[in-house]
């Protein structure tokens, strides 16, 4: 990945003329608080602080206020980011700035670590704490299947993440919470879980990335399709094809920061602000204004996630 200086972040975009939100973004990464985990490497024990090197939280709230993205679903994926995720959410609270509800989850090519060090279980049973302990926590995720990163003939590390996946459709299915799936060459599998333990009432489909038939099939779940910045790659014409059939009360706009940042700053590190490119991008794809385009996603956000608005 690029480095992640704070130069290096591409220009704040022309603003929204209607607020817009971010329902997928990894702030822990972007302010150095959590580096990416190699494989075979171990997740931190501890909870991480913020990189000096990288841009300070400020910097992502500041440039997010600024494009009209004033909302955002941080979401912590494996256990030193959640607790770090759970930390922030209510300090953001706290200092009275309601852009920031959270999610965490641990994310499917970490389960089989966790398994194999014996500890999956108990850390499934922290991330239930973590993801119940604030009102602002709403969403368990990512979760779900990746098989890009897994051997396929590695049916211990693929059985793990199934496991883990079903835990936490679980957690939040009792908890009534927020499912939001990480889905990597996985489709037929997800969906196969997914009938099988029943879909919770609100379900994301993080950074789709399948084509139009599973966008349909989606639809038919009442599950929501988020779309990233990689929708606007010159090459995603099949994701653009996906999104543009997705029901528009099922729509929702995400950057995956500091990952997947839009054309035209591909390969450059992003941040929430980002996703006004993702918003202007779905609303050619769909035929309509782009004020039009972030009000309907803005309100299916509310009701994927609920209301944003302080209660403290």
């Amino acid at each position: 990945m690029a480095s992640r200086a704070a130069g290096e972040y591409p220009p704040v975009p022309e603003p929204l003329a209607v607020p817009a939100v971010d329902t997928h973004t990894h702030l822990d990464m972007c302010t150095g608080a959590r580096g990416p985990i190699k494989s075979g490497e171990p997740a931190p024990e501890v909870e991480p602080e913020e990189d000096e090197k990288f841009p300070p939280l400020d910097f992502f709230y500041d440039t997010a206020m600024a494009t009209g993205v004033t909302r955002v679903v941080q979401i912590g994926c494996e256990m030193g980011a959640a607790r770090w995720t759970t930390r922030v959410v209510e300090e953001q609270a706290q200092a009275g700035r309601d852009w920031m509800l959270g999610g965490v989850a641990i994310h499917p090519n970490e389960a089989p670590r966790l398994a194999r060090a014996g500890i999956l279980e108990e850390s499934l049973d922290e991330i239930e704490e973590l993801v119940t302990s604030h009102e602002r926590m709403r969403v368990v995720g990512e979760t779900g299947l990746d098989f890009f990163r897994t051997d396929a003939d590695s049916a211990r590390d693929m059985k793990a993440q199934e496991e883990s996946f079903r835990a936490h459709i679980e957690i939040a299915q009792r908890n009534g919470l927020t499912l939001q799936i990480h889905d990597r060459e996985a489709h037929a599998d997800v969906f196969r879980v997914l009938r099988d333990t029943g879909v919770p009432d609100r379900t994301i489909l993080h950074c789709f990335s399948g084509d139009a038939d599973m966008a349909r099939e989606a639809g038919k779940l009442g599950i929501f399709c988020s779309f990233a910045g990689n929708v606007t790659f010159k090459n995603a014409h099949g994701l653009r094809e996906a999104a543009e059939v997705v029901p528009p009360d099922l729509l929702l706009t995400e950057t995956d920061a500091p990952f997947l940042t839009p054309h035209p700053h591909r390969g450059k590190p992003g941040g929430p602000y980002m996703v006004a490119h993702v918003v202007r991008t779905l609303a050619q794809v769909r035929g309509v204004s782009e004020d039009e385009l972030a009000e309907r996603v803005t309100a299916n956000a509310v009701r994927a996630v609920g209301p944003w608005e302080l209660t403290l």
